[in-house]
């Protein structure tokens, strides 16, 4: 199998929704959970994307863990590797996305690696380096206050120059706008200054395309999904890949079994999707200081749901609101927080599982990572988009056989999100 793109996700839910970009925009996709077991059988695609658990990680590990990645990829012909990233560009000023970056482009033989997170689509556009969210900057938007990784400041150039050793510049809007020469004219000008890598300005789709084209005539980039819509054009137009709507189809044919939604997210967003969810499903949130304590909330939970689930979908939450998360973190630690909420959302998702879900959504990037590993599945095909970013995505190789799940990043989606999800997932 020769892979046209090959990418590294951070997170799953962040992996599930750079597949969908590609699948929406032509190319026969498989999302893998790490680096595939020689043994499984995966079918023929254009692109992979490695799907990896490295963004809140030691820099050092997610170095080690991204660079195994990667040469599995260039062992398979890949020429154009992708680093997929939030496009939050969720970080601390240790990393990780710095130095990733700096390794991949080390294996690659060196030069200039071209950075946006930008994605218009789903609200997400950089202005002379500023990310902005819905138009907002990132450090006064709601995700200034996100629980693993909070941003407070919307330069990018300076938020990355900060985790690199190399220094780092910027593609201005008036060079993408005039062009890929004119920003392969820029980039070259930044490499020749001895400059590693460089924000790129987007606020349209016209913008990541010319990105996109630009990016396929390197080894590396980093970006969200945006520039992974713009790579994929660019292959679609010198006239490779294949039209994905068959393995889309494939990939969303019923499965029956029971339906259940777990939710560790705490964004606003998933907090009104379960507001909603409460008027049609039942919904049980948990109780994280008990959680956090030892108590047998876990089992209250699976029992809560044993008795109804046969009935219909149920929601079991771990979601709590800004002020409730920032006093456990304090009062706990935040690692012991957000590790209490990511081990009893996949123990109950994998105990939901045993009892014969077949059907499972689950929100929150690091909920959706635990769950994941919990079950071990070892691959996805992508199906039809169900928002924005968050694809149906149908287990390959996995040991419970055939499932459909939704991993959905805790901001994305609209508010009747869970039940859109549910009736498309049969």
């Amino acid at each position: 199998m020769t892979i046209l793109l090959g990418s590294i996700a951070d997170d799953y839910t962040g992996a599930s929704d750079l597949a969908n970009t590609l699948t929406k925009n032509g190319l026969r996709t498989v999302q893998t959970v790490g680096i595939p077991d020689p043994s499984l059988a995966l079918p023929e695609v254009d692109a992979v994307v490695v799907s990896l658990k490295i963004r809140s990680i030691a820099a050092d590990e997610a170095v080690a863990a991204a660079s195994k990645a990667e040469r599995w990829l260039r062992d398979r012909g890949t020429a154009h590797v992708l680093y997929k990233i939030c496009s939050t560009f969720d970080s601390t000023d240790q990393g990780n996305i710095g130095p990733v970056t700096e390794a991949l482009s080390r294996a690659a033989g060196g030069g200039i690696a071209l950075v946006t997170p930008a994605f218009p689509e789903t609200g997400r556009t950089v202005y002379l380096g500023h990310l902005f969210v819905n138009g907002q900057p990132l450090n006064e938007s709601p995700l200034k206050d996100h629980p693993l990784n909070p941003m407070h400041d919307a330069n990018l150039v300076r938020v990355l120059a900060r985790q690199s050793e190399g220094r780092v510049g910027l593609v201005e809007l008036s060079s993408v706008a005039a062009g890929p020469a004119a920003v392969k004219a820029r980039l070259d000008a930044l490499r020749t200054e001895g400059l590693t890598a460089a924000i790129a300005d987007a606020t349209s789709e016209r913008d990541l395309e010319t990105l996109g084209e630009v990016a396929l005539q390197t080894p590396v980039s980093t970006g969200a999904s945006g520039l992974g819509l713009g790579l994929a054009r660019a292959i679609a137009r010198s006239g490779r890949g294949s039209l994905a709507i068959a393995a889309t189809a494939d990939a969303v044919r019923p499965v029956g079994g029971l339906a259940a939604i777990v939710a560790g997210s705490c964004s606003a967003a998933t907090l009104r999707q379960l507001e909603v969810a409460e008027r049609a499903m039942p919904v049980l949130r948990l109780d994280t200081e008990k959680l956090l304590k030892g108590s047998d909330e876990i089992s209250a939970a699976i029992a809560w749901a044993g008795g109804r689930i046969s009935a219909g979908p149920v929601v079991i939450a771990a979601s709590a609101s800004p002020d409730v998360v920032s006093r456990l973190q304090s009062q706990y630690g935040r690692e012991a927080s957000g590790h209490a909420i990511e081990t009893a959302t996949a123990t109950i998702a994998s105990e939901l599982v045993a009892r014969g879900v077949k059907r499972l959504v689950v929100a929150g990037g690091e909920t959706s990572g635990a769950t994941v590993d919990r079950l071990a599945i070892p691959a996805f095909l992508i199906g039809p988009e169900i928002a924005p970013g968050v694809p149906v995505l149908r287990t390959v190789g996995n040991a419970q056989g055939d499932m459909l799940l939704a991993l959905k990043s805790g901001n994305f989606g609209g508010e009747d999100f869970f039940g859109a999800a549910l009736s498309i997932m049969r």
